[in-house]
């Protein structure tokens, strides 16, 4: 049952809390179980408990609707059942009181805590923070209380923390003589350590899993050091000491995730910074996207009123009396990413990053804050920190109109309250959709719809809604002109208003770039020698060159398309494609900065251009099937053979463009990247197999009673191909006893024809044609490696497994997929013999040394420190596959529920399945998600090995937007930070990284 079919009251959902009186009377919610029996089991446990027990059953039978509510918050939410199970007389306390008073008790509690020593502090806040987490779960999920009152009370409890840590830390500098204070009770006041609390907890709208983004710094002058203590070294100490006291991992969880790299030059400054030093920092280097930060500043503990004074000096910083041109760029720069994937139709349900993804919570932030900092200097009432607030604010101020305001307002406490059902299942900061089913109706039920397809219509509803306001932004500002001015190319002397046009477009030097225009009316290039191409060329260079100076650096661009116009073949046909589709010259132009490898592509096979034309590009990814009718009507007109796999090529090409164009224009998140080009992979497999099989049969028949299949090892078995993938495959064949050759006009010997047809398929799929090459293949992770018969028969392959293969041909195993097969019989036979060799029992001790070996001798040939070889460095991608493959082989002879191809859906089941800790399983996804992505993106713009110094500025770009971080150098200090803690993760878990004799 569910009360809140009425989903409408979330969605125009007020802000306001929902009625008064304690929680038990309050419940307007009640989600629907997955599985109500399995969670009614742990009900009767609680039930059952000798303090709380009868008092709960009394409460149950006199609160109808409790006993679903809390069946349908059990079943839904593993990291709240936990909550409720730990303490069951806290439940009832919590169910028996309002949630308001509740929770002001808690703040005030946690601000007031006291300890003997820094183990006693950490204890104390983090029991506090676990009833803070249950209160507002269940208060939020019964529709008791709004999301102002969630978001705030997850900010103030923030701000409860730091003030009960710091004082705790500074009383210890009272007792060390470092420190005078002038309040011995509350240390903090006139201390000079100023706590900036930045982001969503600045704006006390912290979500419900979040971290904190912390500045702390510390006046001089007004800090009352005592005996000879210096401020830089104490405040230093302690802010490392305030950081280990909230975030370190104990046997009682974490109080909050802790960040200070949203300081000024975080790479290069002490963790706790002078205030003289920051408003230098500020008034000379201070960066555009520092000042957005800035915006939701706000001291949140120490000496408050030495923040609001250091806020005050910076006003002139954040809040520009003029909106300076470097602003304007930023701003324009942005609008122009806007315009690129405006219109674009189908959003993903499933996976969809309810914050950075397109319609997400980060474009209702965006719309606020770009309209702040254009008006915020001239406007103080635009200057507050709060996203709803200052909605109303932009209304006031007539730059947003009042249904605008409500459309985004309602959207935004929509999205909002999804993220927090998100991070309620298993308390980790994720904002991603879940992928499967069951993920997506858990989050359903806590949002409290009834169905799935409820849930997701209103999803989607609000995701458009936003993405139009959002691509509206900046729809009033006049569009680049047509008449851009005087654009001559002819004559030995450069024209003067050419030049002047040139440079007011942003091109630096414009007499090299009209050199290079030049040029290509000289016929220099293949692709110009026709007069027909120059005339088209001639009659786009206003769109083009339009299109270039959109991109960062004019310049770059221009460059860039000139190589790529060197390596044409032929011009007249792009040319004429392009002046047709404006649109297209946009998509170039942005590969030609931040995708040099697949702007090689364009100018090897310009038909990959062909496909973006087709509408179905700005829909969603196409599905296996979609794939599958594709390519199916494409080799339906293949006359023979080779002509099968030219056109088969041309497919693959074509799709393989399409995914890296749809990342690049953000119509597809790095994080579906891997899984598109995988199913992809396994489409043209499949399909070229029958091809294969039908063109052997020709001169060699068939067995009779034979069956074949391919087994996807590696990458493409785990669904995380990137755009240099190979296949890492294994052929498998069976064959009946009595059979002992094909049936065709050159009869083969079954080893012989299987043989041929794994050697046919290994040409088909890697050999270059006309037309290129499809995939590189590898076989070699075969029983018999490089040395036997390509094919492998099944009984001898099910053999070598269960008695000969070592360790890490079990841990490759674990992400064996069978992709093609004959049969579903024979399919599924070789899934038995997987699973039944994954689940044998092991030596857990033999297991992790043969683990951390292999770790070693990969490390010892391919080690490397750097942080952007992301796969082998200490902390990397092949830490946390051999961590998932390690609890795998570890616990699946426990649990077989725990195999999964997939290395995050292998983490995901071996935490829920309690065999990973939230903790850890929440670090090695964020690793994983964080790597994959930028992986994405390094092999799809780049061929080679990525420098940073030398890399073009697009694909930095790409990468910061992909990690979600506000810059490059501090995507590169959390990718080292996360690295660090990936490999002592694997360290704690399996064991030091050395070769171990066994």
């Amino acid at each position: 049952m569910n009360k809140a079919a009425q989903p409408g009251k979330r969605e125009k959902g007020t802000d306001q809390d929902g009625g008064a009186g304690v929680l038990a009377d309050r419940i307007a919610v009640v989600p629907t179980a997955p599985d109500p029996d399995h969670a009614a089991l742990f009900l009767k446990d609680l039930l059952a408990h000798a303090e709380a027990g009868e008092a709960l059953n009394a409460l149950l039978d006199e609160k109808p609707d409790l006993e679903g509510f809390l069946i349908g918050v059990i079943g839904n939410s593993p990291y709240l059942r936990d909550l409720m199970l730990a303490d069951p007389p806290r439940l009832l306390r919590l169910l028996q009181e309002a949630p308001e008073s509740r929770l002001e008790n808690l703040l005030s509690a946690a601000r007031e805590a006291r300890a003997e020593d820094e183990a006693g502090i950490m204890r104390t806040l983090r029991h506090f923070k676990h009833d803070l987490a249950l209160t507002l779960g269940l208060a939020d999920i019964s529709g008791a209380i709004g999301l102002n009152r969630v978001t705030g009370a997850l900010a103030g409890f923030a701000d409860a923390a730091l003030t009960a840590a710091i004082r705790f830390c500074l009383g210890d500098l009272v007792r060390l003589n470092k420190f005078a204070p002038h309040d011995l009770e509350k240390p903090e006041v006139d201390s000079g350590l100023i706590v900036l609390a930045m982001g969503k907890h600045g704006a006390n709208e912290l979500n419900y899993s979040s971290d904190i983004d912390l500045i702390v710094l510390y006046d001089p002058a007004k800090a009352p050091m005592a005996g000879t203590a210096e401020a830089p070294v104490e405040f230093v100490r302690l802010t490392r000491r305030l950081v280990k006291i909230m975030q370190d991992r104990t046997a009682d969880g974490y109080v909050f995730r802790t960040d200070l790299r949203l300081r000024p030059d975080p790479g290069a400054t002490p963790l706790a910074m002078s205030v003289p030093a920051a408003l230098v920092y500020y008034e000379s280097l201070g960066q555009n996207w520092e000042r957005a930060a800035l915006i939701k500043a706000r001291p949140c503990a120490g000496d408050i009123p030495a923040g609001e004074s250091f806020l005050h000096e910076i006003v002139p910083f954040i809040w520009r009396k003029y909106l300076d041109f470097a602003a304007i760029a930023d701003v324009q720069s942005i609008k122009r990413q806007i315009h690129m994937h405006k219109g674009h139709g189908a959003i993903a349900v499933a996976g969809h990053n309810v914050k950075l993804g397109r319609g997400g919570i980060r474009e209702v932030e965006f719309f606020v804050q770009t309209q702040q900092l254009i008006a915020g200097g001239r406007n103080p009432a635009l200057r507050g920190r709060r996203t709803l607030d200052m909605l109303d604010a932009l209304v006031d101020a007539d730059w947003i109109k009042g249904k605008t305001r409500d459309e985004m307002a309602a959207a935004y406490r929509f999205l909002r309250n999804v993220e927090h059902r998100i991070q309620m299942l298993n308390d980790e900061q994720t904002q991603l959709l879940p992928k499967d089913e069951d993920g997506m109706k858990r989050v359903s039920a806590l949002m409290g719809y009834d169905t799935l397809a409820a849930f997701e219509t209103a999803l989607l509803d609000h995701l458009r809604t936003v993405q139009h306001h959002y691509a509206e932004l900046f729809e009033d500002e006049p569009a680049l002109s047509s008449e851009l001015g005087n654009l001559v190319f002819t004559g030995d002397d450069h024209d003067p208003g050419t030049l002047e046009t040139l440079a007011g477009l942003g091109f630096k030097q414009p007499a090299e770039a009209a050199a290079i225009v030049k040029a290509w009316h000289f016929g220099r290039y293949p692709c110009t020698r026709s007069t027909k191409a120059r005339e088209r060329l001639t009659e786009m260079h206003p769109a083009l060159l339009s299109a270039l100076a959109a991109t960062d650096n004019a310049d770059a661009a221009l460059r860039a398309f000139d190589n790529f116009l060197a390596k044409l073949p032929a011009g007249v046909q792009l040319f004429s494609l392009l002046r047709s589709n404006p649109q297209l010259l946009t998509l170039l132009a942005t590969t030609m900065g931040a995708a040099p490898r697949m702007a090689e592509t364009v100018s090897k096979r310009v038909h990959v251009l062909d496909a973006v034309l087709d509408p179905a590009f700005f829909g969603a990814m196409p599905s296996v099937e979609e794939f599958r009718a594709g390519l199916d009507r494409t080799l339906s007109q293949a006359r023979f053979y080779e002509e099968a796999l030219d056109r088969a090529r041309i497919f693959t090409q074509e799709q393989q463009f399409l995914i890296g164009l749809r990342m690049i224009s953000d119509t597809l998140s790095a994080d579906r990247v891997g899984f598109a080009l995988a199913r992809l992979a396994e489409v043209v497999v499949d399909r070229i197999l029958k091809q294969v099989i039908v063109h052997v049969g020709e001169s060699n028949g068939t067995v009779p009673g034979g069956n074949i299949a391919v087994l996807a090892m590696g990458k493409l078995g785990g669904r995380e191909m990137t755009a240099a993938s190979d296949l890492d495959l294994i052929l498998l064949y069976e064959a009946p006893e009595d059979v002992k050759q094909s049936d065709g006009k050159r009869p083969l010997a079954i080893t012989q024809y299987y043989t041929r047809l794994t050697q046919r398929l290994v040409t088909a799929l890697s050999a270059p044609t006309a037309e290129g090459s499809l995939y590189e293949v590898d076989f070699r992770l075969r029983p018999s490696g490089n040395a036997g018969p390509l094919a492998t028969n099944l009984d001898g392959f099910i053999a070598y497994q269960q008695k000969e293969a070592w360790t890490w041909e079990h841990m490759a195993l674990t992400r064996g997929r069978v992709i093609a097969s004959t049969t579903p019989e024979f399919k599924q036979k070789i899934v038995d013999s997987i699973c039944g060799t994954l689940v044998q029992t092991r030596d857990l001790t033999k297991l992790a040394d043969d683990v951390r070996t292999m770790r070693a001798r990969i490390e010892k040939e391919k080690g490397t420190k750097d942080v952007w070889d992301l796969k082998q460095v200490a902390g990397g991608l092949v830490d946390i596959e051999f961590l998932a493959q390690f609890l795998q082989l570890a616990h699946a002879q426990e649990n077989p529920e725990i195999l999964a191809q997939s290395t995050e859906q292998a983490l995901e089941l071996a935490r829920d399945a309690g065999f990973l800790t939230l903790g850890d399983a929440g670090l090695l996804l964020e690793a994983l998600r964080l790597y994959h992505r930028l992986t994405q993106v390094l092999r799809l713009a780049l061929s080679g090995k990525f420098v940073p110094a030398e890399a073009p500025r697009g694909v930095l770009d790409l990468l910061v937007q992909a990690s979600g971080s506000p810059t490059f150098t501090r995507l590169e200090a959390e990718l080292a930070d996360l690295q660090v803690k990936v490999r002592e993760t694997f360290v704690r878990l399996i064991g030091e990284v050395e070769t171990v004799n066994t």
